[in-house]
């Protein structure tokens, strides 16, 4: 008994100990095991294989002790039950300690996440079907817009059948943000729809005759195979750089790019890909992970780049990070460079953002990335934050910008009374970081506060979800402190419409990836069709294997390893060219000039069972007078509006945009006809192909008559569809072209330059002779600026002169003609 008593003191003075060790010497001592921390754990059956498993959250975070409590209301006093279910009381048989049906080895996933993160996180689990990165309806959309329109503007489809709640006043956010989105629903009817009917299934290996009559149908071969890997409701492609969780855990449990667990719990397997890097929860900036010794709070970019790394490809871009058909440079072993989601990078500029120590949570609010209830077809319905909504403008501050500035969804700027700040965060982010909100949380475009930026006089705060407070002048602020460069000031305040008219990313991107033509071969070979044939094509059908999810038989299921879900059909793609300097504007859907990037600019080649070509370079075209084309339809190849994601604090320069036809949507350019087969072989000088034994080396592509890079022509028709999500979208018009358009700028002085005008020609010989004829791009602007003073004086002085002189000479021939 004496021995018992002392061994429980020595414990307990042990535990004590390095508890209060953990506080004085560090602040975050959360590597620790749980035992250390909760000596009773011990008594759970889950410590028997676990006890060096990492805290789930940090030793003192309110979360974990408050699943402690739950843990030990539900008989486990290590608290595993409450996300994990299981019987605590087992610890010697794993199948009965896991529970058989109702052990949930992924407890975030959306298929039982309402029985563990929901019960505390009872909002975001609510709204989570009806986010974008659950229903994926605008990529579903994108791609049949590519195979013909087959759904029109309306986003239609979606990966499971979802609709709104009957009751606007679920819809979470402000009062504000309710009737700001009700406005918008009105505006784009087609992208912010009520309900999405579940994407049809693809065909099966009894229907691939139906491709024959209508090779569209293989667009649900193509979306299901390719496109859906990312969305929540599955845990995905498991390659480099894929690993990731399901549901809740896709975002907030850490996953290296190896997919390796690396730590302390002997039991997980840290040679077998697809476990996490470390048991724990990383999301605000009080959720504080330990790898290694290094601690960190909020979400890593790379977790985010897990899923955004192709599309419009902005994770990745932000990190700085361009997808490149190169393998150098080469490795430590001498091999290729290794793939990161199944693709080679080159490393180019990131962005400014991601320099200053920001990820992407501390631009996109929780609505943002959670979504609020209510279905948003596309990225630009869903997401609520401009660039003013921080920066402001030269003339107004944040607050003093009224809602809606920059995200329209109109042709003509905001305008009301100042938005202002508020007091209040989202009871929903509640439970997340709360800080010093100083004079008040700044709001967003559309009216919701912004829970990490505030206001401290007339500067900002922004508190990184890594710990780092980042105060900020707005530009109201630089411009009254004359911080602002004249090329900067010209550029917003000298020519005004560029912020009434324009994104601000249209000069501050730095770059965009572009990979002009997307070449998609859906290979349906069957073997038995096709006696020369090894194997039938065929590939994984996400859509169908999340599905499967929701069955009670694999709701449970920690991922989609052994799922059947194979449908014929096998999935390839390849690039005309690729480009990353200077992308061509546009008009985006909040009525904006925009960056545009290649979307689904999708040139089709389909296989089928034979092994022959159904269609071969094909491009299909949009519904009957769409997008300006006519009776036949629009080439269904899309530039979509973007935002790079790679901002810079210089902007591109005026002669990027004014005097080049790419920016404008007329091309690159120096490409042959697309549409034109193109045979390299020994040829006469007339062009005849001289051996027999000779083939194509690069076949035609139907319809494309002009580059990849083209939109519209010189008239203002346009040639291939932009942004068909939303009504605004378009390649800029005639009127539009004429005034962007500054060719020849350069002509109109240099074609009198040195000698073809008397004046310029000794102005061009004393300039020679005196050392003073321009030799920097500095010393030339100096010389336009002033022959624009001059001139414009000069004009000035003309005009006031003429009635001078009049005057003058009236009052002179009056007193000659009285004397």
């Amino acid at each position: 008994m004496f021995l018992s008593t002392l061994t429980r003191i020595q414990t307990a003075t042990v535990a004590f100990s390095i508890a209060f060790v953990c506080i004085v010497v560090t602040p975050a001592c959360f590597a620790d095991r749980l035992l250390d921390h909760f000596p009773a754990a011990a008594e759970s059956g889950c410590m028997a294989c676990h006890s060096e498993v990492e805290p789930i959250r940090e030793i003192g975070s309110e979360m974990l002790n408050q699943i402690m409590q739950r843990g030990e209301a539900l008989g486990d006093p290590a608290g595993c039950v409450v996300c994990h279910n299981g019987d605590p009381t087992e610890k010697v048989d794993k199948a009965k300690a896991h529970g058989g049906d109702n052990f949930f080895p992924q407890p975030s996933s959306p298929w039982v996440n309402a029985e563990t993160c929901g019960q505390c996180h009872e909002d975001q689990v609510r709204v989570q079907w009806q986010s974008l990165m659950m229903t994926e309806a605008g990529k579903i959309q994108g791609v049949c817009w590519a195979f013909g329109s087959l759904a029109g503007y309306e986003h239609k489809w979606a990966n499971y059948a979802v609709e709104n709640p009957t009751d606007p006043s679920e819809r979470l956010g402000t009062d504000a943000y309710r009737k700001y989105m009700a406005v918008l629903k009105d505006k784009e009817p087609n992208v912010f729809v009520d309900r999405h009917e579940p994407l049809p299934d693809a065909l099966q290996p009894g229907e691939l005759d139906r491709l024959e009559q209508d090779p569209s149908l293989a667009a649900f071969t193509y979306i299901r195979q390719e496109c859906q890997r990312c969305h929540h409701a599955v845990k995905g492609r498991q390659e480099r750089g894929d690993f990731r969780g399901m549901g809740c855990s896709s975002c907030h449990v850490p996953y290296g790019n190896e997919g390796l667990y690396e730590g302390d719990d002997p039991s997980i397997p840290h040679d077998e890909p697809g476990h996490a890097l470390v048991h724990s929860i990383q999301g605000t900036r009080d959720a504080k992970v330990t790898v290694h010794g290094k601690t960190y709070s909020g979400i890593p970019v790379e977790t985010c780049t897990t899923c955004h790394d192709r599309g419009k490809r902005i994770g990745v871009s932000f990190q700085g990070l361009m997808e490149t058909p190169f393998h150098s440079p080469y490795a430590d072993d001498g091999g290729d460079q290794p793939k990161l989601h199944t693709k080679h990078y080159l490393a180019m500029e990131q962005d400014i953002h991601y320099q200053k120590g920001m990820t992407c949570q501390d631009c996109h609010t929780s609505l943002d990335v959670h979504g609020d209830g209510f279905l948003a077809g596309a990225n630009l319905a869903a997401v609520q934050i401009e660039c003013s909504d921080c920066h402001g403008t030269p003339d107004q501050f944040p607050w003093e910008l009224p809602l809606g500035f920059m995200d329209e969804f109109d042709e003509v700027p905001a305008s009301g009374e100042p938005r202002g700040l508020t007091d209040t965060p989202l009871p929903h982010t509640l439970q997340g970081a709360q800080v010093d909100k100083r004079d008040g949380f700044l709001l967003t475009a559309r009216g919701n506060p912004y829970e990490n930026v505030v206001r401290d006089g007339d500067e900002i705060i922004v508190y990184t979800a890594a710990g780092a407070d980042i105060r900020m002048k707005p530009l109201k602020t630089l411009m009254q402190e004359n911080k602002i460069s004249e090329r900067g000031r010209v550029a917003m305040q000298g020519v005004a419409s560029h912020l009434q008219q324009m994104e601000c990313y249209s000069c501050h991107a730095s770059w965009t990836p572009q990979c002009y033509g997307c070449h998609v071969k859906i290979d349906f070979t069957q073997k038995d069709k096709c006696p020369e044939c090894n194997e039938s094509k065929q590939g994984f059908d996400w859509v169908a294997a999340g599905r499967l999810h929701g069955e009670d038989e694999h709701r449970a299921d920690r991922g989609e390893q052994g799922f059947e879900t194979i449908i014929p059909g096998k999935v390839s793609e390849s690039r005309s060219y690729e480009r990353w300097e200077e992308p061509m504007l546009g008009i985006n859907g909040e009525g904006r000039v925009s960056p545009l990037a290649p979307g689904c600019q999708t040139s089709v080649t389909i296989i089928g069972q034979d092994g022959k070509p159904l269609i071969l370079n094909h491009i299909f075209k949009t519904e009957a007078n769409s997008e300006g084309g006519g009776e036949d339809g629009q080439l269904s190849i899309d530039m979509s509006p973007t935002q790079p994601h790679t901002i810079t604090k210089n902007a591109r320069s005026c002669e990027s945009c004014h005097a080049s036809s790419k920016a404008l949507g007329l091309g690159i350019g120096s490409t042959r006809p697309w549409n034109e087969q193109h045979v390299v072989d020994l040829q006469s000088i007339d062009g005849t192909i001289l051996p027999k034994q000779s083939q194509p080396q690069m076949a035609a592509i139907e319809n494309l008559d002009h580059d990849w890079s083209q939109i519209v022509d010189r008239d203002g028709q346009q040639v291939a569809t932009v942004g068909h999500h939303f009504q605004l979208s378009r390649a800029f018009n005639k009127d539009e072209l004429d005034r962007i358009s500054r060719e020849g700028t350069c002509i109109a002085c240099h074609k009198e330059i040195p000698t073809a005008s008397l004046a310029v020609s000794l102005l061009h010989h004393v300039a020679q002779y005196t050392g003073q004829t321009p030799k920097s791009p500095g010393e030339h602007d100096a010389l336009l600026n002033k022959i624009v003073l001059s001139s414009a004086w000069g004009q000035a002085i003309g005009i006031i002169s003429l009635p001078l002189f009049a005057v003058l000479g009236g009052v002179w021939y009056r007193r000659r003609k009285v004397g």
